[in-house]
Order: C-alpha cells, then sequence, then structure tokens
C-alpha cells in the first residue's frame, strides 16, 4: 500500500486487499474492515448514551441486530433495484452475492429506519426517541464506509486541478476530487455538531430534531457531492441529476418536514 505526493496531486495506489485467507482463498478487504469499525464503534457509543439514560442494554442488543440486518439488506437491495435491475432480474443468485460489492447508501438508509420500526414496534418504544440516539452515531459509520470506499478507489471524483487531487492509479492516470473523502471529512464534522446541538434542551427536548437536522444535512451534502462525482452507472449519463441525487431528495424533505412539525408544536406551547 503506497500513497505519495506526485507534483501537485496525491498519488493513490492502495491495494484494497488487506490480505488473502488460505484455505477458503478469499481475499480480507479494507471496505469490509472499516464497515466492521464502523458498526462496532456505533454500538460503544449507542452503549454510553444508554447506560447515561438508565436504559436497558439488552435493548441496544436487541436493536443493533434490527440496525445491521437492516442497513446490510436495504443497501445491497438498493444496489439491486436503483443501479441494475434488469441484470439482477437475470441473475437472481447474483443478488446474494454482496463479497461481489454493490451496496447503496441509500438502500441502506432505508433499511435503517425499517429496522428502526420494526424494533419500536416489537418494544413499544416512539419511533423517533430511537431515531433521534441512532441519528447521533450514523455520521461516524457513514465516514468509515466511505473510506472504506476510498481504500478501494472507488467512488471516484471528476477531473480537477486543485492541489489535493487524487490520482487514482488503478483507474487512470486523472487527478479527480476525493469525492469519498469529502464525504468522511463531513461525516465528521456533522458528528461532533449533532452531539453539541444534543447538549442543547431545545434540540433533546424536541424529539425528532436530531434525526430531522442528520436527514437534512446529511443528505444535502451528498446532493452536492454527487456534482463532484463520476456517475456510477452509464443510464445515470441521460439524467439531468444522478441517482444518488434523485434518491437524496425523498429523506431532505421528510427531515425538513419533521423539522417544520416540531417547529409549529412549539410554537404551539408557547
Amino acid at each position: 500500500m503506497t500513497s505519495s505526493l506526485t507534483l501537485n496531486f496525491i498519488n493513490w495506489d492502495v491495494n484494497s486487499d488487506i490480505f488473502t485467507v488460505p484455505i477458503i482463498n478469499h481475499p480480507i478487504r479494507w471496505y469490509g474492515i472499516f464497515w466492521l469499525l464502523g458498526i462496532v464503534l456505533c454500538y460503544k457509543m449507542l452503549w454510553t448514551i444508554f447506560k447515561k439514560e438508565g436504559r436497558p442494554i439488552e435493548f441496544l442488543d436487541q436493536l443493533s441486530i434490527y440496525i445491521v440486518l437492516g442497513t446490510i439488506i436495504g443497501a445491497r437491495l438498493g444496489h439491486v433495484l436503483f443501479y441494475d435491475p434488469s441484470y439482477y432480474l437475470s441473475n437472481p443468485p447474483k443478488i446474494f452475492a454482496i463479497w461481489e460489492g454493490g451496496l447503496a447508501s441509500h438502500g441502506g438508509g432505508i433499511g435503517i429506519l425499517l429496522g428502526i420500526f420494526l424494533f419500536t414496534k416489537k418494544q413499544k418504544l416512539p419511533f423517533l426517541w430511537v431515531a433521534d440516539r441512532i441519528a447521533l452515531v450514523v455520521p461516524i459509520a457513514g465516514a468509515c464506509i466511505r473510506i472504506g470506499n476510498l481504500m478501494n478507489s472507488e467512488m471516484i471524483g471528476t477531473k480537477t486541478n486543485l492541489p489535493w487531487a487524487f490520482i487514482f492509479t488503478t483507474i487512470d492516470q486523472i487527478p479527480r476530487h476525493p469525492a469519498q473523502l469529502y464525504e468522511a471529512l463531513f461525516c465528521i464534522m456533522l458528528f461532533f455538531l449533532l452531539h453539541y446541538l444534543w447538549t442543547k434542551p431545545i434540540v433533546k427536548s424536541s424529539t425528532g430534531s436530531c434525526f430531522a437536522l442528520l436527514l437534512i444535512l446529511l443528505f444535502s451534502f451528498r446532493f452536492l457531492d454527487e456534482f463532484l462525482k463520476l456517475n456510477q452507472e452509464d443510464f445515470e449519463n441521460s439524467m439531468l441529476i444522478n441517482m444518488g441525487q434523485l434518491l437524496s431528495i425523498p429523506f431532505i424533505l421528510i427531515g425538513s418536514t419533521l423539522l417544520i412539525i416540531n417547529n409549529r408544536k412549539k410554537n404551539n406551547k408557547c
């Protein structure tokens, strides 16, 4: 694994495989490691939150199962349905071949929401109460996944002459925006912002506000960052905005609507 400065640009020459397991002859990849890291960090932070609020850790263990399964299944089905449905409908077994790559973050987001819904329905907990706490840790998972994309030299950016441009040598010799890194850094900043706002009574007491802010800010940045990325599939080249941007809009609208409703409720109490 090497990464060096070439002229004004960063020469990114990273092997996506860490090592190969001899018995099964299957590689262990950086992408999978960062996915696992994101899950572990989220669990640790939620454990702290649940402890502080006096909630049973058993709830967290159950919630984690719903969230992890929802994320993986949703992300896979999102890729299948949003980006290449004809191929997967013609090759159904490939739907389950996650190891070949193909996870969509928007599908993962839908899977998380469904996981929260099923968990809260079973435990008879308020959906927005749980969603607020999940919102506090999601940015860290997002940052880990985007770093994983960077290690894979995937979701690469458009051409640029900016001094921090990356040359993804496994792709070509063109300096490009490190769009994955932009999202990772934004997710880290969003993590600290949400935790700061969570200390403010006006946010913490307004159930759903933290969740709404996550949806608005995260997917608004995703919408903008897509302008700096190459389209993932050829069919997107004929679209006014690409699939990533199109799928971001509903999340932004849901977050905005929730924030407006919360604001009206607060004003009615005054």
